[in-house]
């Protein structure tokens, strides 16, 4: 794969829902900066989209498929890419179900889920990674959070926001625990293209129109382009003392202190 700057080259990336959106978009980022990319989904036919685009750039990937709620399938999953790539230095927690909706309409089990799939599987891959960060002595943790944390009105977002404020924490204390282990952790806060967001556009276009004049710059990030090139530069040596804060990828939207 032909790259300006492959500074990722050797090293080996854990990326979560890699399979669409986001997390495809930083997998092609990360393959482009020549990393090896670890693509875990719970979708083998998703996976294996990202797979062939890499390997048409010319980049290295192996799809995993997992059900980031399962504790014991994201143990295989780490012992897995370890074994196949013999190393893990990179890991982007990016699966999420999310609980949108009002306090009234989230029900329990989606809320439960969405903290199983959210902060309780950030928190499980992050310790089955640990050793092999460790081992890196040069690897960064960056778990997906929301601008939706920051909104003066959160109301229909209380829920969502809830498990997303949970991933900072973590977040903060990854840094603050492992920093010494040459492990960084960032929070990433990005607006994206996906899928559900463009059926929401679709579905409320005066609502969309209203939401795209409250960003600065006025679109939505390209999965790739905009969120998965700046999160693999974040990985680079340039951004080595930059550990323990929240990113915001959100075109300006959110005011973040």
């Amino acid at each position: 794969m032909e790259s300006a700057h492959q500074h990722l080259a050797g090293k080996t990336a854990i990326i979560t829902g890699a399979g669409q959106g986001i997390g495809q978009g930083i997998a092609l980022a990360m393959a482009d900066a020549g990393a090896r990319v670890a693509a875990v989904g719970r979708t083998e036919s998703k996976l294996e989209s990202t797979r062939e685009q890499i390997e048409a750039e010319g980049g290295v990937c192996a799809t995993f498929v997992c059900d980031v709620k399962d504790a014991d399938g994201i143990t295989a999953t780490v012992d897995a890419v370890a074994e196949k790539f013999g190393r893990i230095d990179i890991l982007v927690n990016n699966a999420q179900q999310v609980p949108l909706g009002t306090l009234m309409a989230v029900s329990d089990d989606r809320f439960q889920k969405g903290f199983s799939s959210g902060p309780l599987a950030t928190f499980r891959f992050m310790k089955a990674c640990h050793p092999h960060l460790q081992a890196s002595g040069d690897a960064v943790i960056l778990n997906l959070t929301s601008s939706t944390t920051k909104r003066w009105d959160m109301g229909g977002y209380g829920p969502y926001a809830a498990v997303k404020s949970a991933i900072v924490s973590l977040t903060r204390a990854a840094a603050a625990e492992w920093g010494v282990d040459g492990i960084r952790a960032l929070a990433i806060a990005p607006h994206a293209e996906s899928a559900g967001l463009n059926w929401w556009i679709e579905a409320n276009p005066e609502e969309a129109a209203a939401f795209f004049q409250t960003i600065p710059l006025r679109r939505i990030g390209d999965c790739r382009d905009d969120i998965g090139v700046a999160v693999a530069a974040l990985c680079g040596p340039e951004f080595r003392y930059l550990t323990g804060a929240t990113i915001p990828l959100d075109g300006g939207q959110a005011y973040f202190s």
